[in-house]
C-alpha cells in the first residue's frame, strides 16, 4: 500500500517535504481489530507538533493522521459490531487501558496508557490502517467522506471545549484562533446556543471575514478589545499571547478553555505581561482540554448530523500531504484540510 511516512523530526518551515511516499505492507488486523481501507484523512495542526517534536516523540517510521474515514475491509475473529463494507471513522484516541479510574469514569482521555492514532500507532496518511473495533465510529450518511474527516478531531475536540466552557444560552462566547476547530465550534455554538453572541479573535483579515460570514457578531485581532467582556472564551492557538489577551477580556466569573496540545515557548515572555488584577482577579477560571473521549467523538458526530453542519474543506491528494502541511504551517487556512486517499 502507499503511505506517507515520517522518518525523523524536522522543521516544516525549512523542510517543505518532511514526509516520504513509500510502499508498505498492508497491515493485518488482530482478533479485536478491523482493517480500514482509507478514503480520506484530515490534516491537523497536531501533525505539525508531531513532526517538529513538540509532542511525546512518535516511533519511527510512523504514518501520521488521526481524522480517518474509510470502509471496513477485514475484521478480526472476535469482532461482531462491524461488517465488511461498513463506513467508519478513526479519531485521535487510538486506545486506552479501560481499567484505570479515568477510563472507569468516562475520562479515558486522561488514561496514562492513552495511545494516539498517527503517533503511537500508524494512522491515516495511507491506503490502509488497523484499529481496535471499539475505537472506530459509525459515520452518519449525511456526510461525505471529506466532510466527516474534520469532525473526528477538530470537531470532536472543539465539541469538548464547548462542553467545558459551561456556556449557557444567551451568554457571550469568544473564540481566539480560527482554524479547523474554531470554525466548527462557531457553527456548533450557534446551533446549541441560538441567543448567544460570538466574538472571534483571529490573526488575519481573511480569517476575521470568514468568521463574520459564519455568523460572528464581531471579529478582530488578538490584541483588539471586543465591545464587551465575555462569559467564556475558547483558545485554539499554539502560542501564549492569545491566552493572556483572552484573560483580560473575560467577564467576572468567566472561564477560559485552552484547547491546545502544547504552547510554543518562543513567546513565553508574553506571560510576564500578566497582572493579577487585570487578568486573574474576579474569580476567572482556566480549564485545559486533553484530547477527547470516545463519547465526545460520538456526540459530536450525532450533533453535526442533527444540525446539518458542513465543515469548510480544502482537498489534497495523498502525495500532496507535504503541501497541505506547509500551508498549515504558514497560515494558509480556511476551514480544514483533507487528504483524498481512496
Amino acid at each position: 500500500m502507499k503511505a506517507m511516512i515520517l522518518n525523523e523530526l524536522c522543521d516544516v518551515g525549512r523542510n517543505k517535504a518532511p514526509l516520504t511516499l513509500a510502499e508498505l505492507p498492508i497491515p493485518v488486523p488482530g482478533e479485536n481489530d478491523v482493517l480500514v481501507k482509507v478514503a480520506t484523512c484530515g490534516v491537523c495542526h497536531t501533525e505539525l507538533d508531531e513532526i517538529e517534536g513538540r509532542t511525546p516523540p512518535p516511533r519511527f517510521p510512523i504514518v501520521l493522521g488521526h481524522q480517518v474515514v474509510g470502509r471496513v475491509e477485514q475484521i478480526g475473529k472476535k469482532v461482531n459490531q462491524w461488517g465488511i463494507g461498513d463506513r467508519v471513522g478513526v479519531a485521535w484516541i487510538f486506545s486506552a487501558c479501560g481499567q484505570c479510574k479515568y477510563c472507569r469514569t468516562g475520562r479515558e482521555n486522561l488514561c496514562q496508557s492513552f495511545r494516539a492514532t498517527g503517533r503511537d500507532a500508524n494512522g491515516g496518511y495511507a491506503e490502509y490502517m488497523t484499529v481496535r473495533a471499539d475505537f472506530a465510529y459509525g459515520i452518519p450518511d449525511v456526510f461525505s467522506d471529506s466532510e466527516a474527516a474534520p469532525l473526528l478531531c477538530a470537531g470532536a475536540v472543539g465539541y469538548r471545549s464547548l462542553k467545558l466552557s459551561n456556556l449557557q444560552d444567551g451568554q457571550t462566547l469568544g473564540l481566539t484562533g480560527f482554524g479547523a476547530a474554531g470554525h466548527l465550534v462557531l457553527k456548533m455554538a450557534k446551533f446549541k446556543y441560538p441567543n448567544s453572541q460570538i466574538f472571534v479573535f483571529a490573526r488575519s483579515k481573511v480569517e476575521q471575514e470568514f468568521a463574520k460570514e459564519l455568523g460572528a457578531v464581531w471579529a478582530g485581532d488578538t490584541e483588539e478589545q471586543p465591545p464587551e467582556r465575555l462569559d467564556s472564551i475558547i483558545d485554539t492557538t499554539p502560542v501564549w499571547k492569545p491566552v493572556v489577551e483572552a484573560l483580560k477580556n473575560l467577564a467576572p466569573g468567566g472561564r477560559l478553555v485552552i484547547n491546545a496540545i502544547r504552547k510554543d515557548d518562543l513567546d513565553k515572555d508574553y506571560l510576564l505581561k500578566m497582572s493579577y488584577h487585570t487578568h486573574l482577579w474576579e474569580e476567572k477560571e482556566i480549564k485545559s482540554v486533553a484530547n477527547g473521549t470516545r463519547a465526545d467523538v460520538k456526540e459530536c458526530l450525532d450533533l453535526a448530523a442533527k444540525m446539518g453542519i458542513k465543515p469548510e474543506i480544502q482537498e489534497y491528494s495523498l502525495n500532496h500531504a507535504n503541501q497541505a502541511l506547509y500551508e498549515l504551517k504558514t497560515g494558509k487556512i480556511r476551514g480544514a484540510k483533507v487528504l483524498i486517499i481512496g
